[in-house]
């Protein structure tokens, strides 16, 4: 891959395409629940935190329209994320797949990953490669996330 029309993160939002791609991934929740077992309550679009930080609590309600506003306001947290760790420029198809994997991974997780390593060394292709290993939860494949990392993946690539 070049970094021909890649641009720096600071210039790239999350395009509508995947935002959609995310919602759906996310699936809707009305009433807080963890979406696994043993994992965090998400409601919404998968939101773990209010806006001030809290965490959500099992059982809080959310309406459509402000799980939505909620949703953007995550993205535009996890692109935040993007935009400090990430030192290489990028194409939109990279930005989008890396905010959709921060934004279900959390910002710590994926701003201290070997794929931000790599990324930033400009081994683009390793880096996208790297999404595909998020696909567990306690230590499990997870079939869900495996198919979410892998149509994460062939976005970062350009597939």
């Amino acid at each position: 891959m070049t970094t021909t029309n890649r641009l720096m993160a600071g210039g790239l939002s999350l395009s509508a395409a995947a935002l959609v791609g995310l919602l759906l991934s996310e699936g809707w929740t009305p009433v807080a629940t963890p979406p696994v077992q043993g994992d965090v309550p998400t409601v919404g679009f998968g939101t773990t935190t209010h806006a001030d930080g809290t965490p959500v609590k099992a059982g809080e309600k959310i309406a459509p329209p402000q799980a939505v506003e909620r949703a953007l306001q995550d993205v535009q947290r996890f692109e935040g994320a993007i935009k400090r760790c990430v030192k290489v420029p990028l194409h939109q198809r990279e930005h989008d797949a890396y905010v959709l994997l921060a934004y279900n991974i959390g910002e710590s997780a994926f701003c201290n990953s070997t794929l931000v390593k790599k990324l930033n060394a400009g081994d683009y292709a390793g880096a996208c490669r790297e999404i595909k290993r998020w696909d567990k939860f306690q230590g499990k494949p997870l079939r869900g996330l495996t198919l979410r990392r892998e149509r994460e993946y062939r976005m970062c690539m350009g597939e």
